[in-house]
């Protein structure tokens, strides 16, 4: 490729929240952007939308014509279908990607991960998952690695639970907090005293980003590690008083035990109390590969990143400044 020819991206669900900061991001570093959408989608900047859905090959191909990088970013709100839908859908990134020789991004999970691989794991831990969606991760990255060695290269950046500007399919929008309005509570999910992996989106995005601008570096097939905040109970909690201005707002314990006994009713539900054992242990990912191979990782103070997560959910005002208080995570214990 001339060193003038710009880089040509296809973003699969730039709708929501890591793909959307993922096409973002790319763009702030130089990339023409392309987003498969199967909803009329506001103008963006840099970001062109196609019409089309990821569950159809001949969609995905056509937009796909003369990229040399796809970010599979889809991911089904709710877990709904997740059996039917995400290998699907994964399946037509891979044909595309082999059709053009384009790399592929994928934004990995910690689902890959049993216990035995808690607490602190890097990219050599095995992948030995306990739950359905953590085989289907699973399953996501062996085609990949397979695609990898047939011409489609592969980049996966796995991190913890992501929160971020968009409310989207994460438990910070769907669990922690509730959008739309002021804050009245908090909900923490994890158990006292045990440390849990919080990723950013932005954050994520812009490594992404960074590491495709050194692409050359990169093997065919290779998975990063990010670390983001790593939070015992509390600190999330503590940001949310900082940044909205109320020391006194009430903190409560995610109801496990509620959520368990109408999992059987309750299709999210039972979605959610399969992931609950994340919740339980230390998660923390080791992210030394990632800080040697950029020598800098991007990492926004957490109550800045707090700040404009509650803004853009429309839980601040604007105009809303952010204190001067924690400017991040400390590291804590990782053991029992």
């Amino acid at each position: 490729m001339s060193t003038t020819q710009q880089r040509i991206a296809l973003v699969i669900g730039a709708g929501g929240g890591v793909g959307g900061e993922t096409a973002a991001a790319l763009v702030r570093h130089g990339w023409a952007v392309r987003a498969l959408t199967r909803r009329p989608q506001s103008a963006r900047p840099g970001i062109e939308w196609i019409d089309g859905d990821a569950m159809v090959a001949a969609d995905v191909a056509r937009a796909a014509r003369g990229v040399s990088l796809i970010v599979h970013a889809a991911n089904p709100p709710g877990y709904k279908d997740w059996d039917k839908l995400v290998l699907p859908m994964l399946d037509n990134t891979i044909a595309a990607a082999l059709a053009e020789g384009a790399r592929i991004v994928l934004p990995g999970t910690v689902y890959n991960y049993g216990l035995e691989a808690f607490p602190l794991i890097d990219e050599a831990a095995p992948q030995r998952p306990s739950t359905r969606k953590g085989r289907i991760r699973v399953e996501m990255e062996t085609r990949l690695r397979s695609a990898s060695s047939r011409g489609a290269p592969a980049l996966i950046v796995r991190a913890g639970d992501y929160f971020g500007p968009h409310a989207g399919n994460n438990w910070f929008g769907q669990a922690v907090i509730k959008p739309g309005g002021p804050v009245r509570s908090v909900t923490e999910p994890s158990a006292r005293g045990l440390a849990h992996a919080w990723a950013y989106l932005p954050d994520v995005a812009e490594t992404i980003a960074r590491l495709l601008d050194r692409a050359e570096r990169l093997s065919a097939f290779e998975t990063f590690h990010f670390g983001g905040h790593l939070l015992e109970w509390g600190q999330m909690a503590r940001s949310i008083r900082r940044v909205t201005g109320q020391p006194n707002l009430p903190v409560r314990t995610f109801p496990w035990a509620l959520i368990a006994a109408l999992s059987p009713f309750v299709p999210l539900f039972r979605e959610m109390a399969e992931m609950r054992y994340l919740w339980r242990e230390p998660l923390v990912l080791n992210d030394g590969k990632l800080r040697a191979f950029l020598g800098e990782v991007p990492h926004t103070p957490l109550d800045v990143a707090v700040g404009a997560s509650l803004r853009a959910m429309g839980c601040l005002p604007a105009s809303t400044p952010f204190p001067a208080g924690e400017g991040g995570a400390r590291r804590v214990a990782v053991g029992g």
